[in-house]
């Protein structure tokens, strides 16, 4: 594979290209492994891309697509005969346009950096999650990636227009469509979106852009009983007149961890069963403002909330949001087990307490941390087993605890995060043979000799 390599540094020049040897990275924020990589390959345009994968598809080299390396599913874990490819020089936000509510970018753009570009223009990028000065739009597009304004906005898939991306074999399949309704057959990105990397490299994207909302209301609260907290959801989206943006939800485990000594200060003077990061955002100063306090007034009057801190800065209203966001103090010791699921908001009390139990079962001295976005059935849960043992099989253990509860209540093994090689082998739990077979179809017509992302999301 030694003319692989060198084809590849006079194809993009040896900037471009880091052999195996020189490489100096980690895997991923998630995990602090080296790379071990054929090589490193690092293309700057669309075209740099495709000659990249022609040379891929003539030696049937596998590929590895790299984003913000923010995955928490081992998505980018090469293995040393594998080739990484970084979207890190694919940064340009090429375009944005008010008139159509559009932003034309590049895949390799930091989601910060085009919020912060968007807001410039008196705009936003709705897409927002706790990696934001990390991950990229084209991996946000390639794990249909959600955040916390999904219940307001969509996920990634619903923002994203028009696509340019890279097919195995080094075709360039682009469509920069930038009409919010175009039905001219099918809608080819769609295949591309969710999809992480397996059946093309998304290198450029059209991606929609709103006004910059005028007023912003905060509010933490603090709750006694979940069916509080979907009586308070309930009342958020029906008295905020669809400004309600934001419903995070910390289960009293989380909040307790975070806020222990030497970590986040604790908001309230005692820890209560959940606490809610509540957040609207409209066009009207006064107006919106009068509804969010009246939905608190409400609130209390009837008993549903316990407790409410109401942000007087936008320092205070970012110390509440450390706290849902910055978890590192429940992350050590280690290991720690992350998972990212959904499952209906009805069946979650059910699931977490059968869940508890079997952990309290399997590791009597076991942490367990919840929190999630639970207006879209989004929860995130952190399991820590405090006991000796193999970590991967613990892992193990781990996994089909959560997994094969799941099943039970219709639930989904990825909410936002996909797949990538750690989830793999529980794909079942969430989708039917046929759904399976359908997926390597397309996976056999699009990458017929497996070079792209071998081994992730279908085994």
């Amino acid at each position: 594979m030694q003319n692989l390599i060198e084809q590849l540094i006079e194809t993009l020049g040896p900037e471009a290209v880091t052999p195996s040897q020189e490489i100096d990275r980690v895997t991923s924020y998630w995990d602090s492994s080296p790379v071990n990589a054929r090589a490193l390959v690092r293309p700057k345009s669309t075209e740099q891309v495709s000659q990249v994968l022609k040379l891929c598809h003539q030696y049937r080299q596998p590929l590895v697509t790299m984003g913000g390396s923010t995955n928490c599913v081992a998505a980018t874990k090469t293995t040393a005969d594998e080739i990484l490819l970084s979207t890190e020089r694919l940064d340009q936000i090429e375009h944005i346009d008010t008139a159509n509510g559009t932003a034309t970018v590049q895949a390799g753009v930091i989601l910060e950096k085009l919020q912060q570009a968007c807001l410039s223009e008196d705009r936003i990028f709705p897409l927002d999650l706790g990696a934001r000065g990390s991950c990229t739009i084209g991996g946000n597009a390639a794990t249909n990636a959600g955040g916390i304004n999904v219940l307001r906005y969509g996920m990634a898939r619903n923002l994203i227009l028009g696509m340019e991306v890279v097919l195995a074999d080094g075709t360039v399949l682009s469509n920069m469509n930038q009409m919010l309704k175009n039905n001219s057959g099918y809608d080819l990105k769609q295949l591309f979106i969710g999809t992480e990397g397996s059946l093309g490299v998304i290198t450029r994207l059209v991606v929609r852009i709103f006004p910059r909302p005028v007023s912003r209301n905060t509010a933490l609260l603090a709750l006694n009983r979940f069916d509080q907290v979907i009586a308070l959801l309930g009342n958020a989206q029906q008295q905020l007149a669809g400004t309600l943006s934001a419903f995070e939800v910390m289960w009293g485990n989380y909040m307790g961890g975070v806020t222990a000594p030497g970590a986040h200060k604790p908001p309230f003077a005692e820890t209560y069963p959940y606490s809610v990061i509540l957040e609207s955002e409209g066009t009207d100063i006064e107006a919106d403002e009068q509804r969010f306090n009246t939905l608190l007034e409400n609130c209390h009057e009837s008993t549903l909330i316990a407790d409410a801190i109401v942000p007087k800065s936008e320092n205070d209203r970012l110390a509440l949001w450390a706290i849902r966001e910055q978890f590192e103090p429940v992350l050590k010791p280690g290991p720690v087990f992350l998972y990212d699921i959904s499952l209906p908001i009805t069946a979650m009390e059910h699931y977490l307490e059968a869940l508890s139990e079997a952990l309290q079962l399997q590791w009597p001295e076991h942490d367990f941390y919840v929190f999630g976005h639970v207006a879209d059935g989004n929860l995130h849960l952190f399991i820590r087993p405090n006991q000796p043992g193999e970590e991967n099989a613990q892992h193990q253990q781990s996994d089909a605890l959560v997994y094969e509860l799941l099943q039970r209540y219709n639930g989904a093994i990825s909410a936002e995060h996909g797949i990538g090689s750690e989830k793999r082998d529980w794909l079942h739990c969430s989708r039917s043979d046929a759904e399976i077979a359908l997926m390597r179809q397309l996976k056999a017509t699009l990458d017929p000799d497996n070079i792209l992302n071998p081994a992730r999301v279908l085994a």
